[in-house]
């Protein structure tokens, strides 16, 4: 496939993703929600955590929100890739996105973690635009960092103190 196909290939996920919201809509039985707003353009979104209580994996996270396609789409695909994860595995996996949209392009996303969000690894050459792709993934990582303090659930994650606090690097 060429480096067009996958481009044009890519666009059309992010078009899908952004008409097509997975997760849309906010439910009751949320653990821990966040609100995040991009000051830049005013994409905002509210993402809630769902969580099982006996496991503390991730049993789906849930949204609502405005924005551009590229912020609608990000947490669309988020939503599908981290249901059904350990607190460790959706860490891991904000960590690797957080890294290759940090990376201006020259970090190649794993696939494996990622799925469908492999498809905005070019917005990682668009500085403006990374914080829209960000955003779904700032609010769910503050949102678990909630849960897990309000359910006392253990975490292990690079980065993450004992009580679930983001260590700066």
């Amino acid at each position: 496939m060429s480096s067009e196909d996958l481009a044009s290939l890519y666009q059309q996920v992010i078009l899908d993703h952004s008409r097509e919201r997975h997760g849309f809509g906010l439910q009751p039985t949320a653990i821990a929600q966040s609100h995040q707003i991009n000051p830049t353009c005013g994409d905002e979104i509210r993402l809630q955590v769902h969580v099982d209580p006996s496991s503390g994996d991730v049993t789906s996270v849930s949204w609502e929100g405005q924005g551009c396609a590229i912020s609608t789409a990000s947490a669309s695909v988020l939503t599908d890739i981290v249901e059904n994860l350990s607190p460790e595995e959706m860490f891991t996996r904000i960590d690797h996105f957080r890294a290759v949209m940090r990376s201006k392009g020259a970090i190649a996303p794993d696939e494996q973690l990622l799925g469908d969000a492999v498809a905005l690894q070019g917005v990682s050459r668009y500085v403006a635009r990374i914080k829209c792709a960000m955003l779904p993934w700032v609010a769910c990582e503050d949102a678990m960092h909630s849960a897990t303090r309000q359910s006392g659930i253990a975490v292990n994650s690079p980065g993450l103190g004992v009580s679930g606090e983001r260590i700066q690097r």
